[in-house]
Parts: C-alpha cells; sequence; structure tokens
C-alpha cells in the first residue's frame, strides 16, 4: 500500500516529467513519461525534426497536472491506484500475439534503414577532411533531410489508413 507524500515535494519534482510521479511512488508511470519525453527529444534532435518538440510540452503537461491531481485525491483513492505503464507491450501484443511475426520484414527493414544511416552519417563525417567543403555540404544537407521526408511520410500514411479505417468501420456499421 502507497503512502501519500508531501504535496509540496510532488509539485517540485513534477516540473521534470514523471519524477513527481517517482516521488509519490508510481515508478512504472513515472518512468514511462521520463522516458516518453527524452526519447521524444532524442528522435527530434537526432532526426533533426525540429517540429516533433511540440509534442514535448503535452506529455509534460500530462505529466505535471496528473501528478498534482494525484495528490489531491482521498487516502482511499490514492490506495487503489494502480502504478503501471502507459505503453505496455503485453497490452499491444494481446490483440494479436503474432504481430512481430507478421511484422518482422517491416521491422528488418526500418532496424536496417536506421543502421544505414547511422553508419552513412558516421562515414560522411570522416569524408568532411577528405573533399571539398561546398560537395561535403551538400551531400550533409540530402543527408539531413531525407529522414525528415521518410518520416513525413510514414505519418502521413499512417494517417491515411486511419482515417480510411474509421471510415470503413462506419460504413460496415450503416
Amino acid at each position: 500500500m502507497r503512502n501519500k507524500k508531501s504535496k509540496f515535494l510532488a509539485f517540485i519534482f513534477s516540473f521534470l516529467p514523471g519524477a513527481g510521479h517517482m516521488y509519490l511512488g508510481f515508478m512504472k508511470m513515472g518512468l514511462s513519461l521520463m522516458g516518453e519525453f527524452f526519447f521524444l527529444i532524442f528522435l527530434a534532435n537526432f532526426f533533426r525534426i525540429d517540429s516533433l518538440i511540440y509534442i514535448a510540452p503535452l506529455i509534460w503537461c500530462y505529466s505535471f497536472f496528473d501528478c498534482i491531481n494525484k495528490c489531491y485525491l482521498s487516502d482511499e483513492e490514492f490506495a487503489y491506484l494502480e502504478d503501471r505503464y502507459l505503453i505496455n507491450v503485453n497490452d499491444i501484443l494481446k490483440f494479436d500475439k503474432n504481430i512481430l511475426k507478421k511484422r518482422q520484414l517491416i521491422i528488418g527493414v526500418v532496424i536496417l534503414i536506421f543502421g544505414c544511416y547511422v553508419l552513412w552519417n558516421t562515414f560522411l563525417n570522416s569524408l568532411a577532411y577528405i573533399i571539398p567543403q561546398e560537395i561535403f555540404n551538400i551531400i550533409s544537407n540530402i543527408s539531413r533531410t531525407v529522414p525528415q521526408i521518410l518520416i513525413s511520410i510514414v505519418i502521413i500514411v499512417i494517417g491515411i489508413k486511419l482515417i480510411m479505417g474509421k471510415k470503413r468501420e462506419s460504413d460496415n456499421n450503416d
């Protein structure tokens, strides 16, 4: 059974996503929030997709206000709260246990592309001293733009699939 903690310290810790939850004893929830927040920042910096950073305040606000709301629950309500991960792999795989087998090719291709991208950037950095600066700048700019374009295309395709799936679902219900 989890005991309530100081509201003031929870408030202070809640400024770092997940830390307030961890202080209150919700380690899984806190780790999820903190991991999502910093992983999002890593992805935005690694792929140089600045617009991805605009999602970070959403995670921060959710984490902050969820922690504060948990502080103001009654002792009974607080005691019954469950500590769970925000995204649980077991819950995702419940609807189809063979999802990884079905998507093995796609996952393999994504990992292969990511590995090639990291290798290319490492190779490109070593070329900086060998090739002329103008050519290096052109290749470097193209190399930075390709992941942004690919991720944008993936987001658009996922959005279209979600819209089409919802449209098919509503057509089937009619």
